[in-house]
């Protein structure tokens, strides 16, 4: 938002300087970006008249000027511009001045055996544009010798603030005027809206087809009006904020959107088609020729008005070219309009189109102030452009703005750590325009008013005929009216506190440090997330890399993987063969591992933390970290490369298990895999009889198969929710025992069946104070071992605690652990 200084002065009472009204504004909020002194450089450079200009006498394109500039001494300039002549009256820059458009300091000098003690300017040697087709040509009047800073009116420093989204009465110079005022630093003027006689019928009507369009407009028709250039003052207000004029009717709409915050948009009306303008949703097919040049394609979601030919506005946002006012123009048709500000800003973002009145809308504007602004506007109107008013025509109604707010004094204190008497705390509310309805010892109760809708209060307050403004509940008035009544309250004593504290300057609110609710600061990470960071860890440490895959894939492929129920199937999927969530992270990663092969790139491992997705609801997806190698695999530089199995899957999954904390001993593996496993290679890592913690195994050959992946392949899926937290026990002193363990090898004859886990466990429980560890070490089929049997040989651990045991102590331990293992595999001792 930028503004000029006089600008400012023309609603604000004050003598305060420059740098005094920016502390303010950044004081009360509205930060100050920048302040440009247009005239600073320029200071020195005065108005000079051209007495006389003849040919040079050695250059063809050069001529020699005689000049005054006021103080009695003529001077001699050589001067390159065409347009330099006798009687021209510019502006001139003396020895020793800074020209910023060349950069250069000028200095008495001789171009071509003639002396040259000044320069005449052109508009880019000054920094003020682009021009330099010749020097400035300024009209008769201009005062010789006179400052060309101040004659220009360049000495009005322009002061640019940023305004946050939620203060659109901020973007208007008599809002930030009323802010300053509030705040001390002068006065508000009084302004007023004084009235246009009607002297005949409006040409044009308003009619709101769809209430999503637009809530409440009035228009007016002006005409017997010469639509030419702006005058001076209204064009230099307007460059210095940055926008170019185009002509007085244009021009004023730009004036009104700047200086009292409100848009409004003329339509020629000799181009309307049509005695009615509607307002009302934009249909499939229909396009804008806006303003700017471009045509858009309009959606249903895009409030327009339209005239019998179709589109000539988007609502809020900018105005079409076919209607749109130029020099022939001799009718104009005012309109002044309350559009909904989430539909604005929605159809602004969806066609990329930004304007100064899109941001004003889309901000919210002061619903009570239409009547008003159109009254100034045909005022201005007929000022500048002469002509006569029409009657005015109105749709919609005025939405039941009115609202009330309370602040109980002593959230002064407890929300913004600033004790203020409550005398003050009224009084500022009341300078800021929030007018007192009821007080007493501990509270106040005030009347918002229109302009600062950013106060909120009972949304059931915000009616606009049968409906709702919208801009509180969505875009559909029914959804809106019905979401408002019964809706709570929304608390606005924040937003009083905010006010409150703020005009007396935000730096004056003490700085108070948070509360500590606890000496050491709560983990940063849930358990959750450390699970998933830790595993992600010890696959990367075992020589797998991770990977980021798609989360969905083919139906097809998925269906080689578990069930793919039609819930989870993708209504709009970004490619066709990614239409289906999938079952599990090891789809994914094979698929990859497909890829890799097909380029020749055999041996890999990868993993991926991911979810699987088995259902809709939330506990149909699960946390997996998942792993797929394929090709050959070396442990160790010394170890010659084989052919990956299932026990390598297994050594994955048992490894992230046991970087989670979970007890080994407690563990147990069965041969119930799901479908995409190889059957007699696969398994199921569970804790207790329900609890899954992880599969692993070879992939099938049929799933192989379908995926163009030539076997063998394992994979391995541990699921992270059903991984128990550890429980936090107390540290205590390292169990360090005194004594050397011992260790004694079993060799067992049993059923092939049985699986070597189940002879473990027997074996663990067999002393469960002095056996620390049994390993299975050795499987052994063949001679000396009867068909259908196996031999599984396992090391025993034994820790002595309390003295050396004897040798009968440990022949007793042994025995112990062959009849544990006898009685549950049935076992025999191998001889």
């Amino acid at each position: 938002m930028k503004f000029t200084l006089s600008w400012l002065k023309d609603h604000l009472d004050t003598d305060a300087s420059v740098d005094e009204i920016a502390r303010t504004l950044n004081a009360i909020g509205l930060e100050v970006e920048g302040i440009e002194d247009r005239g600073a450089a320029l200071a020195n450079f005065r108005i000079a008249r051209v007495i006389e200009a003849v040919q040079h006498p050695n250059a063809d394109r050069l001529r020699q000027l005689r000049v005054d500039i006021g103080d009695g001494v003529e001077r001699s300039v050589v001067c390159g511009a065409p347009n330099a002549r006798t009687g021209l009256v510019g502006v001139a820059a003396l020895p020793g001045e800074f020209v910023p458009g060349t950069g250069v300091t000028l200095k008495v000098g001789e171009i071509r055996g003639v002396k040259s003690e000044a320069m005449m300017l052109s508009m880019r040697e000054m920094g003020l544009g682009d021009d330099h087709s010749g020097i400035v040509d300024l009209p008769e009047d201009a005062p010789v010798g006179g400052s060309y800073v101040k004659w220009a009116g360049l000495d009005d420093p322009i002061i640019e603030i940023s305004i946050t989204p939620n203060r659109g009465d901020a973007l208007s110079v008599r809002g930030v005027a009323r802010d300053l005022a509030a705040a001390g630093l002068g006065t508000l003027k009084p302004w007023a809206a004084p009235k246009a006689a009607a002297a005949y019928p409006s040409p044009l009507t308003w009619t709101i087809e769809d209430p999503r369009a637009c809530l409440w407009v009035l228009g007016r028709a002006v005409r017997g009006l010469k639509n030419g250039p702006s005058p001076k003052w209204m064009q230099d207000r307007l460059t210095a904020i940055g926008l170019r004029p185009i002509s007085a009717l244009v021009d004023i709409t730009n004036y009104f959107t700047f200086d009292l915050g409100r848009p409004l948009h003329v339509f020629d009306v000799a181009k309307v088609k049509g005695k009615t303008l509607a307002m009302r949703m934009a249909r499939e097919g229909e396009t804008l020729h806006a303003l700017n040049g471009k045509e858009y394609a309009l959606t249903p979601e895009d409030g327009i008005i339209t005239d019998e030919a179709g589109p000539e506005a988007l609502g809020g946002v900018m105005g079409g070219e076919p209607s749109g006012c130029d020099e022939t123009t001799t009718e104009c048709f005012i309109e002044c309009a309350l559009f909904d500000p989430v539909r604005v800003a929605l159809s602004g973002r969806r066609h990329d189109l930004r304007s100064d009145a899109r941001a004003r809308f889309e901000r919210g504007l002061d619903p009570a102030f239409l009547p008003d602004a159109l009254e100034a506007a045909t005022r201005m109107i007929i000022e500048l452009c002469g002509g006569e008013a029409s009657e005015i025509s109105a749709a919609g109604a005025e939405p039941a703005w009115a609202r009330s707010a309370t602040l109980r004094f002593e959230r002064v204190s407890s929300y913004g750590g600033l004790d203020l008497p409550a005398e003050e705390s009224v009084g500022r509310l009341e300078r800021l325009g929030f007018a007192v309805q009821a007080r007493d010892d501990a509270s106040v109760t005030v009347a918002v008013p229109s302009w600062r809708n950013d106060v909120a209060s009972d949304l059931s307050a915000y009616r606009a005929g049968g409906g709702a403004l919208t801009q509180f509940a969505g875009l559909d008035p029914a959804k809106a009216a019905k979401a408002a009544e019964g809706c709570a309250v929304i608390e606005p004593e924040a937003d009083l506190v905010e006010e409150v504290l703020r005009l007396g300057g935000l730096d004056a609110v003490p700085p108070v440090s948070l509360p500590t609710t606890a000496i050491i600061p709560p983990a940063a990470f849930t358990a959750k997330q450390s699970r998933a960071a830790l595993a992600r860890r010890v696959l990367a440490a075992r020589g797998m890399q991770e990977s980021v895959t798609f989360a969905f894939m083919e139906a097809k492929t998925a269906a080689l993987f578990g069930a793919t129920p039609e819930a989870l199937r993708l209504v709009n999927p970004i490619a066709a063969d990614l239409d289906q969530m999938r079952p599990t992270p090891v789809a994914s990663l094979l698929l990859a591992a497909s890829r890799n092969a097909a380029r020749g790139f055999g041996d890999v491992a990868l993993a991926e933390l991911g979810a699987a997705y088995r259902d809709i609801t939330p506990d149909g997806q699960a946390a997996v970290a998942a792993g797929v190698r394929h090709g050959s695999t070396s442990r160790h530089w010394a170890e010659p490369a084989r052919g990956i199995d299932a026990m390598d899957a297994k050594g994955d999954a048992i490894a992230v298990l046991a970087a989670l904390g979970v007890p080994m001993a407690a563990l147990q593996v069965t041969a119930d895999a799901p479908g995409f496993y190889h059957p007699g290679r696969s398994g199921v890592v569970r804790q207790g009889p329900k609890v899954v913690l992880a599969t692993f195994g070879e992939i099938h050959p049929k799933v192989l198969e379908a995926l163009d992946l030539p076997g063998p392949a394992v994979a391995f899926e541990v699921f992270l929710d059903a991984v128990p937290e550890p429980k936090r026990r107390k540290k205590g002193a390292p169990d360090l025992p005194s004594f050397q363990p011992l260790r004694r090898d079993f060799a067992f004859i049993v059923d092939d069946a049985v699986a070597a886990e189940a002879l473990l466990r027997a074996a663990r429980g067999a002393d469960k104070t002095l056996i620390t560890d049994v390993a299975l070490f050795d499987v052994y089929r063949g001679k000396g071992v009867p068909d259908g049997a196996k031999s599984l040989a396992i090391q025993v651990t034994i820790q002595p605690r309390e003295a050396t045991l004897t040798d009968t102590q440990i022949e007793d331990i042994a025995d112990r652990v062959v009849a544990a293992v006898a009685k549950a595999t049935g076992a025999t001792l191998r001889a």
